[in-house]
């Protein structure tokens, strides 16, 4: 009897960003082009009038290659949306817009976080950061938590993961694969 071996689905290769979206800051973290390792990038504070901020991650994908930007999706722990839900839901369909302005092709998925700021105000504790010293760092590595579940997943599953951010004329309407991939 003969066997063979099946080899694993082909992810899309190209950088991914993560996104943790606060009301005051915002964290971005990027993987490897072969979607592999997350790493931190910056803390930008929200801008809600000009958008800097979205612009500067919009260049940070163009800039790094990137495929796909995950937007941490903040549900709280029974799985229903929240206030900070509304506004990381409304932040991903901004960049969506700056996106598609660009003409990037970068797609858009928000993918579930919770507890990724939990995670990662722990991490920084345990490397010895006071909470005080955690502020200026506290949303990258969130942002390095949600992109490397995000990773993890696809790498798993064989497939990006999420809900993809699509415009319409509701401006709070995603589609969507199954919440499981969350």
């Amino acid at each position: 009897m003969r066997t063979t071996a099946t080899t694993p689905p082909q992810r899309p290769r190209g950088a991914r960003l993560g996104i943790d979206v606060g009301r005051a800051r915002v964290g971005v973290a990027a993987s490897d082009p072969g979607g592999i390792l997350a790493t931190p990038v910056e803390t930008l504070f929200r801008d809600p009038k000009k958008r800097f901020d979205q612009r500067i991650i919009v260049k940070q994908a163009v800039e790094r290659g990137a495929t796909l930007i995950y937007v941490g999706h903040p549900l709280n722990l029974q799985g229903e949306e929240t206030a900070s839900t509304l506004d990381a839901v409304q932040y991903a369909e901004q960049l969506r817009r700056l996106l598609d302005r660009n003409e990037s092709g970068i797609e858009v998925r928000l993918v579930d976080e919770r507890l990724s700021t939990v995670s990662a105000s722990r991490d920084l504790h345990e490397a010895g950061r006071t909470t005080r010293e955690q502020r200026s760092v506290i949303d990258q590595v969130a942002a390095v938590h949600i992109l490397q579940h995000a990773l993890d997943m696809e790498q798993s599953q064989g497939e990006n993961i999420g809900r993809v951010v699509v415009m319409t004329e509701t401006p709070q309407r995603t589609e969507g694969s199954a919440q499981s991939h969350e």
